[in-house]
């Protein structure tokens, strides 16, 4: 693992682990802010949200004006938007801070993978995004106990505050040791980039509100109707320009849409089990917020010591998503039983974390055109987002009407109806790729 994969790792741990952390300090907040039970609910959504919209077109900016230029960008604007998070007098301009910082994160994402992938040579590229999976999928761990750590021991503004003071380290790192990456030939696209924008954050936006407001109320169904006809807009446009934003006839490839939904569906369960993991360890059992932190470690420590391993792609991505939905139905049975016997679901997630998400990651990358890394990792990151904003979603809503147990059970059969296409692709591709030569390939 050379000095830029360490430096790009710790960039993606960076913006991912605020995601986690914030949940933690939402009882101190309300206490500092007063806050209203919807502003409760922005504090924590207005970084996913821009986040998870911009992905897309930052990755397409990172192809063109190189992965560096972008990073450092990204990192100036995380910073301001923390910094401006910590010294907030009240909740609008702390909403607002929190935007600004998710504007930050969409930048930085993107451009960490594709330094990376450009930054090793083509046999040791599935290991180098490996390692960059394992990291970002444990920054939601990272988030959990440094988080906890902070809300135990300083006042609230610190976990704003530290990452600023973080994210200015590392552009000064990153501008001392990462080299340069070529730019590239890449769409500019201002339609395409506001179809797609405003379509994310209408579909984001109805995930969200659901929970809150009613799956079927007015304003609900109106997002979800804008995000289908804006969404079915930038599709259509990206058919019929040359230079495409994002082509749509790239899904036609088994290996990006296995990839792209199977990253979804993995985080969807992650970032549900978050969600709940907090509230449980703390409303029912009892918890600080230091000690709940510590508690999610058994899901870290598979995820790290199994992403570094290299598998063939099916039956890793097949026994990871298998763990993940196992250890989500023991944890719905172990909610009575004492801490050890629940942690060895965190076990099994973590260990299906572990083994799916690098080839998953994988899959992206493989099934893009060469050059065009930045697009790919921002699709995967996209992935990654809207799958964790779906879940935390679908656990809030089924936390309010069924209760913890049922809640873990409706993510666990979640986990599994997702996977099942994404198995299904990959083990097809598997066969026509061992098909006779001269046999078909098709998409």
């Amino acid at each position: 693992m050379n000095r830029t994969s360490i430096v790009m790792c710790a960039a993606s741990v960076l913006v991912v682990s605020l995601v986690a952390a914030v949940n933690l300090a939402l009882p101190a907040l309300t206490g500092a802010l007063h806050p209203t039970e919807s502003q409760l609910v922005w504090i924590v959504d207005a970084y996913v949200l821009v986040f998870a919209c911009l992905l897309i077109p930052m990755g397409a900016a990172g192809d063109r004006l190189g992965g560096k230029g972008v990073l450092l960008t990204g990192l100036a604007v995380f910073a301001a938007g923390s910094l401006a998070a910590a010294l907030a007098p009240h909740t609008g301009a702390l909403i607002a801070a929190r935007a600004l910082s998710g504007a930050g994160a969409a930048m930085i994402m993107p451009a960490s993978l594709s330094i990376t992938v450009a930054a090793h040579p083509p046999q040791r590229r599935a290991h180098a995004v490996g390692l960059w999976s394992a990291a970002s999928g444990a920054a939601g761990v990272v988030g959990n106990v440094g988080g906890g750590l902070i809300i135990q021991y300083l006042p609230w503004q610190a976990l704003f505050a530290v990452p600023a003071l973080l994210a200015l380290l590392l552009a000064g790192v990153t501008g001392l040791l990462v080299p340069r990456q070529p730019r590239r030939a890449a769409a500019v696209d201002p339609v395409g980039t506001g179809l797609l924008v405003l379509g994310c954050l209408a579909l984001v936006f109805a995930i969200i509100e659901g929970p809150e407001a009613g799956w079927t109320s007015a304003v609900v169904l109106g997002a979800f109707a804008t995000a289908a006809v804006v969404l079915t807009g930038f599709v259509l446009h990206q058919l019929r320009i040359p230079r495409p934003l994002l082509d749509p006839r790239l899904f036609a490839r088994r290996e990006l849409r296995a990839g792209a939904l199977g990253v979804s569906v993995l985080f969807f369960g992650l970032f549900a089990l978050f969600f709940v993991n907090a509230r449980f360890l703390q409303e029912e059992r009892g918890l600080s917020p230091m000690v709940t932190g510590l508690a999610i470690l058994p899901l870290v420590i598979p995820m790290v010591a199994l992403s570094g391993r290299r598998a063939p792609t099916l039956p890793a991505v097949a026994g990871g998503l298998a763990s993940v939905v196992a250890g989500l139905g023991w944890l719905a049975w172990a909610t009575t039983l004492p801490y050890p016997l629940y942690a060895a679901g965190l076990v099994l997630v973590g260990a299906g974390m572990g083994l799916a998400l690098p080839a998953l990651s994988t899959q992206i990358m493989a099934g893009l055109p060469a050059g065009r890394a930045g697009l790919g990792s921002g699709l995967n990151s996209a992935a990654r987002e809207l799958g964790s904003a779906v879940g935390v979603a679908v656990m809030g809503t089924a936390l309010a009407t069924s209760g913890l147990r049922a809640g873990l059970v409706i993510v666990a059969l979640c986990v599994a109806v997702g996977a099942a296409p994404v198995v299904g692709w990959l083990r097809t591709g598997t066969r026509a790729l061992s098909a006779p030569a001269g046999g078909p390939l098709r998409p």
